[in-house]
């Protein structure tokens, strides 16, 4: 699919709706329905505008072929409702029953741009936030009875909605209570259970005072492209940025990571390379208490939300900050010592794929294998189309890596780790599986015209052909899926952990500033006001409105096979238990999800027929599992968890919670007492932490176990599996 194609056609179509809702914007706009008792937070022209386009991108270009209807209007209606409030802690039976007047109306209003019944659905909500995080603060200070037998229900998803505010204060009662009793029970004085809780709800309360616009209108969004389907995502400017930085792996700014503490901007890391790491001016616990740009003034951030800060401190590569510091261990009161940085490229190495190797023992030999540890699948497109050679991605670090454990570690294997990758990048996951298959298609993708285009590996070899084993779980998604799916049909190599999430769609994102045409923005820039303005190299601000990005579901992947990963996901050759919910977590659990379907298959040869090999795989996987401890285990807290999903509620008696909780932190010793018994490590004690050294994960573990296996039984000679499973198999 020529997704170049796509956006040339949004941009000839939407270029003349953007014009008109310019002109729109001029008109005088509906009053927006003010909630008393709370500042109310009123949405802008930029998001006017937005929600307008989205709906034509939905409704014109979504794989669904959608209509935004009265029906559409009334999920997303429920669906916001619900994101507010999920546990029904704030919302009365007389607000939701007010609210019922939108049900039919969100779709007709969102396509004029109108978002004031939304907002004011929020500021009702914000409203009955700070009552009752004011309720709670006056309730911590009350005299508590732990001795009674009360009980505490706190997951009310499935309750009735309130009646009344009189109901809501004695849920907010026993929600303090719980807390309370919670921290008693973990052997605090009562004063300090008191101070503690009262900062927490003093934070809350802080956190909600700085909620602006743009996050009511995220939330919104979110309500609105979710009921479409469960990946048509819009990010407003802020995260948009965010969301780019991640996939590329890399940002500009000082290098270091930023957290809230106190109202106070706190350095919770020093990121190795940086420029705070090669300065040494700064250390994680430092404050950041003010900033300025070059030479200019300084401005006061304490107190500031900490994107608004971030923004602040980030910034273009070559360019100054100044910071006023004080350091960690000395009062606020301190004289702030003033540092300057200059800001460069930085790259989140600590998120980009790792190796290491482990040596195993199968029937009596040794084996070397090196694992992959892949946490998505990234790319820095903008460096890319901007001709930097050495550009971050997914393939490019991993073919690095698969040199170095060819050559200098002399491994027997490999095994690519795809456990929590939640995908990323489509190119990426077909570049990466062309590192194991020489040359052949890897995925076909289906747009919303019903044409099939099928995406091959064009190159030449492989980075490596010897013994090659892919672990997945239910968090394995999308790229992961068209990974592991072609190493499956190609009969590359071993897939084993659990079945994985079954996203088979594929989003375009789409910069929506890119779909107006310049002039546009210019008459767009002298109706917004209100919006935040753009900082640029020296200084300088940036007029130009940020409207944003939407990530657009327009086609369909399936595998080589023909088969769609939609719902069913991949299935894997050695299956373990999910340590995930199976009926919470996955695509067949979304509502708005796409179906599961098949196609004809693509042209393609598999590198070797395994299915010979998995049977006898799968056998002794089993008989190591039937004596296996960790194995057991497993099975039985799995069992437990199942059982105690079901609980809503708890015992607010101080005695019996605190029995309740000295059994369970018992047996969990006691279990983690006899597996290191077992791998004949010492006993711990009640509050001693495992050492990062002493950790065991069991599936990879046994993973590398049937890597033995394979191997014994498909390379027997220790020449390439590729070459040797084709002649034997």
């Amino acid at each position: 699919m020529d997704f170049k194609i796509v956006k040339e056609m949004l941009k000839r179509i939407l270029l003349v709706t953007f014009t008109a809702a310019v002109l729109a914007c001029q008109a005088a706009p509906k009053p927006q329905q003010m909630v008393q008792g709370v500042t109310n937070i009123v949405p802008d022209e930029k998001q006017s505008l937005v929600v307008k386009e989205i709906v034509t991108l939905i409704e014109r270009y979504n794989y669904k072929s959608i209509k935004v209807n009265d029906s559409i209007s009334s999920l997303v209606l429920d669906k916001y409702i619900k994101d507010l409030d999920p546990y029904r802690y704030y919302f009365q039976d007389s607000d939701i029953k007010e609210f019922e007047k939108f049900r039919y109306e969100l779709d007709d209003n969102f396509r004029i741009g109108d978002l004031n019944a939304p907002f004011y659905i929020f500021n009702v909500y914000l409203k009955r936030y700070n009552e009752y995080i004011n309720y709670a603060l006056a309730q911590i200070k009350a005299k508590q009875d732990f001795s009674q037998n009360e009980t505490y229900t706190f997951d009310r998803e499935k309750m009735p909605w309130a009646a009344s505010s009189t109901a809501l204060n004695d849920i907010w009662k026993k929600r303090v209570k719980y807390e309370l009793v919670n921290l008693k029970i973990s052997g605090t004085a009562d004063e300090k259970n008191v101070e503690g809780l009262t900062k927490r709800y003093e934070s809350l309360k802080s956190q909600s005072s700085k909620i602006n616009n743009q996050d009511v209108f995220q939330m919104i969004m979110d309500a609105f492209t979710e009921t479409i389907d469960p990946h048509t995502n819009y990010f407003n400017p802020t995260n948009a940025q965010a969301f780019n930085e991640d996939m590329a792996r890399s940002f500009e700014g000082i290098g270091a990571r930023l957290q809230l503490e106190n109202e106070v901007l706190k350095i919770g890391e020093v990121i190795p390379g940086g420029p705070a790491f090669k300065s040494k001016l700064l250390s994680a616990g430092d404050r950041i208490i003010g900033v300025a740009q070059g030479s200019g003034e300084f401005e006061d951030i304490t107190g500031w939300r900490i994107e608004n800060s971030v923004a602040k401190i980030k910034g273009p590569k070559g360019t100054k900050v100044r910071l006023k510091i004080i350091p960690a261990g000395q009062e606020l009161s301190a004289k702030p010592v003033i540092i300057e940085l200059v800001r460069e490229k930085i790259v989140m190495e600590d998120q980009s794929a790792k190796k290491k190797v482990r040596t195993i023992q199968s029937n009596g030999k040794a084996y070397k294998i090196g694992i992959i540890t892949v946490p998505a699948f990234y790319a820095d497109f903008k460096a890319a189309r901007a001709g930097d050679p050495n550009f971050k991605s997914t393939t490019r670090d991993v073919r690095l890596l698969i040199d170095t454990l060819k050559n200098k570690d002399k491994v027997d294997a490999i095994v690519m780790d795809l456990r929590a990758n939640g995908g990323g990048s489509l190119t990426e996951s077909i570049d990466l599986t062309g590192l194991f298959i020489d040359k052949g298609p890897v995925v076909q993708v289906k747009d919303l015209r019903n044409d099939i285009e099928v995406h091959e590996d064009k190159s030449n070899g492989v980075a490596w052909s010897g013994p090659f084993g892919v672990m997945i779980d239910r968090l394995s998604a999308s790229a992961s899926e068209i990974f592991a799916g072609a190493i499956q049909d190609y009969g590359r190599g071993i897939i084993m952990g659990t079945q994985t999430y079954g996203k088979g769609t594929v989003q375009s994102s789409i910069n929506m500033n890119e779909l107006v045409n310049p002039s546009m923005l210019q008459k767009l820039a002298a109706l917004v006001s209100s919006g935040k303005v753009k900082t640029l190299p020296g200084g300088k601000e940036d007029p130009t409105p940020q409207l944003g990005q939407i990530n657009l579901t327009m086609a369909k992947f399936y595998r080589v096979n023909g088969s769609s990963t939609q719902h069913k996901g991949v299935m894997p050759d050695i299956e373990f238990p999910s340590l995930y919910p199976m009926d919470k977590i996955g695509e067949d659990t979304e509502k708005s999800a796409l179906p599961w379907d098949v196609i004809s298959k693509s042209n393609y040869t598999p590198v070797a027929n395994l299915s010979p090999v998995k049977p006898e795989l799968v056998k002794l996987h089993k008989e190591r599992m039937a004596k296996s401890l960790d194995y057991k285990m497993l099975q039985e807290d799995l069992a437990e968890v199942k059982k105690r999903d079901g609980e809503v509620s708890v015992s607010l008696n101080q005695a019996k919670l605190k029995a309740e909780r000295d059994s369970l932190e018992a047996k969990s010793l006691a279990r983690t007492n006899l597996l290191r018994a077992s791998r004949g490590l010492p006993a711990l004690k009640k509050g001693d932490k495992i050492k990062k050294e002493e950790s065991f994960d069991f599936i990879e573990d046994e993973s590398l176990q049937v890597m033995g296996d394979f191997m014994r039984m498909a390379n027997p000679n220790g020449k390439d599996v590729v070459k040797t499973v084709q002649q034997k198999l």
